[in-house]
């Protein structure tokens, strides 16, 4: 079984601030010797900023894969709602470190949308005071300064995050929130630097790229250094934040705690019965899973575009095809939804609670004692009066598990002491 715990070296390195401490100071210290020592412009100042942010970017999509709590995602969303709910991941060897299947999830959002973040910080800032380029000496200054950026940013990544186990305390989300305070602090510094020079500066219609990073004096640029310097002393007393905000009767919006990684119990007391979704509800809930999300239909728009196109041109054999892609491709997402969602769930009823299992992975989703629920349904749709199932509704104090198209719903209501409620006669008639 491989070790839950890092090298002891590593966990000792970690205690305290101090990897984060030394990661602040290299970030201030090297602008600062670089305006007041080499002579660094604005342009220079601003090419380190907008590269340590590129920097921290990508270090944190890296702690945000390797995340120890599951993300937060909404259940309904179409195939990544019941994916999010899969608790299971790939284990790296020796350490009890994870990538988690709800932080995959989450990372094609977050790398776009750091990428746009980093690409507009920098089209407002460098793209402004470094439209001529650098010197060759503050290039090369500035180079070896981008370097020690990447080497501090992710000693702090190694030794705190992992050696410290904070990875234990985040999700995907949590993991890359840092990064925007980050990208604020240096545009809001690059937009005030350069609206005031440009005022004092500029003339007439003259455009913002005639702008001389030079007219910048030393103050200012202090200045920004001073400002960026406050942003990430903030960062580093980030958890203080935290506990004035637990601590407040205000909600500040400091505190925030991800879903818990703890694997759901899935023992059950004898004996134990196993309901599934019998095959005549798993097709016609897959067949009726576009009526729930009408934007998959948006995705048949194109190709459906393309066969009235081709049509129109006589060529029938490549319309034929085209339209089949139209209606097969929300068919065969929405098949794949209900499969995760409900056809490749079984549901282990014992005499002690109800357990929600993923046959795909062979793990438990959910668990529901029988003091937990607040209210006990049985309802039937008009799918279900057609196909002759009941849909299971348990309310919970916070949520709701509904149970659709079950053939004998019996075993998983015995699991529970109140009596449901149930429909009418004339609605189990059809009437």
């Amino acid at each position: 079984m491989p070790s839950s715990r890092l090298p002891d070296r590593l966990r000792a390195l970690g205690r305290g601030r101090r990897p984060r401490a030394f990661s602040v100071a290299v970030a201030t210290l090297l602008p600062l010797v670089g305006v007041v020592a080499l002579g660094w412009n604005a342009a220079a100042l601003m090419t380190l900023y907008w590269f340590e942010l590129g920097i921290a970017s990508g270090w944190a999509l890296v702690r945000a894969l390797f995340a120890g709590r599951p993300s937060e995602i909404e259940r309904d969303g179409l195939i990544v709602g019941p994916l999010a709910q899969r608790r299971g991941g790939l284990s790296v060897p020796r350490t009890g470190v994870e990538v988690r299947v709800s932080s995959l999830l989450v990372l094609p959002v977050a790398a776009p949308i750091l990428a746009v973040v980093w690409g507009v910080v920098g089209t407002l800032t460098v793209g402004v005071v470094a439209d001529g380029g650098l010197s060759p000496r503050a290039l090369d200054t500035v180079t070896l300064a981008v370097l020690a950026v990447f080497v501090g940013e992710g000693a702090t990544t190694l030794v705190e995050y992992f050696g410290r186990g904070e990875y234990r305390d985040h999700s995907a989300q949590t993991a890359t929130q840092g990064v925007f305070a980050r990208g604020a602090a240096i545009f809001f510094g690059a937009l005030f630097t350069v609206t005031v020079v440009a005022a004092g500066t500029l003339e007439g219609d003259a455009p913002i790229s005639a702008l001389d990073p030079d007219a910048i004096g030393l103050p200012l640029l202090l200045g920004i250094v001073a400002v960026k310097f406050a942003f990430d002393l903030a960062s580093l007393y980030g958890d203080r934040l935290v506990a004035l905000d637990e601590s407040s009767a205000l909600d500040l919006g400091f505190s925030y705690d991800p879903p818990a990684a703890e694997p759901v119990d899935g023992s059950l007391a004898e004996p134990v019965e196993t309901v599934r979704q019998p095959p005549r509800a798993r097709i016609a809930g897959a067949l009726t899973t576009p009526i729930g999300h009408p934007g998959l239909w948006y995705l048949a728009a194109l190709p459906a575009l393309g066969a009235a196109l081709f049509a129109l041109g006589g060529k029938w054999g490549t319309a034929v095809t085209l339209l089949a892609v139209a209606v097969a491709l929300p068919l065969g997402l929405a098949a794949i939804d209900h499969e995760l969602r409900h056809g490749l769930v079984e549901y282990r009823a014992g005499d002690d609670a109800l357990v929600a299992r993923d046959r795909l992975l062979g793990t438990a989703l959910w668990r529901v004692e029988p003091w937990d629920e607040t209210d006990l349904r049985v309802e039937r749709s008009g799918l279900d009066r057609r196909l002759g199932t009941e849909t299971v509704a348990i309310e919970l104090r916070d949520d709701e598990y509904r149970i659709p198209g079950l053939a004998d719903p019996e075993p998983i209501l015995a699991v529970f002491d109140r009596r449901p409620d149930r429909p009418d006669e004339s609605e189990r008639s059809g009437d």
